[in-house]
């Protein structure tokens, strides 16, 4: 009952601020205003606001909401210990059957070759620009005389 009485005046003092504004000949911010006023009291109508009253006073609420903040605590710790470890237990051992090759020893070389040629041009393309786009810099510091 206090709750909604609380929600009720607000919304009357919301309606007033945006009159106030009306009056002023700002009608967006007025509009604005009175939206922000009407929603309590259609918290209010709807019931979430006697729902919200009934959970903070309850113990049995409150003992739900712990169990349900520490399921989502084991949650979170199962999932960052297992993304530590390198997966679920089925994975690992999927990994330690496989050996330890992690890299196709007939592929490594060829692809490294063909990859190390194609690469070389273009990072001197992109040193030379890196050095013409410093050299531009330098050359407006010294003429500001830093």
């Amino acid at each position: 009952m206090l709750a909604e009485t609380i929600c009720s005046a607000v919304s009357a003092a919301g309606l007033g601020i945006a009159a106030i504004t009306a009056y002023r000949r700002r009608f967006l911010a007025a509009t604005r205003i009175a939206a922000y006023s009407l929603v309590p009291v259609g918290l209010v109508l709807t019931g979430a606001v006697e729902w919200a009253v009934g959970t903070a006073f309850s113990p049995s609420a409150w003992v739900g909401f712990g169990l349900l903040g520490g399921a989502w605590l084991l949650f979170m710790t199962t999932r960052i210990v297992e993304r530590r470890s390198g997966g679920t237990r089925r994975e690992r051992k999927a990994a330690a059957a496989r050996g330890g090759d992690a890299v196709a020893p007939a592929a490594s070389a060829p692809s490294l070759g063909a990859a190390g040629n194609a690469a070389a041009p273009r990072s001197r393309k992109a040193a030379d620009t890196g050095a013409d786009d410093f050299s531009d810099i330098e050359a407006i510091l010294k003429k500001h005389g830093i």
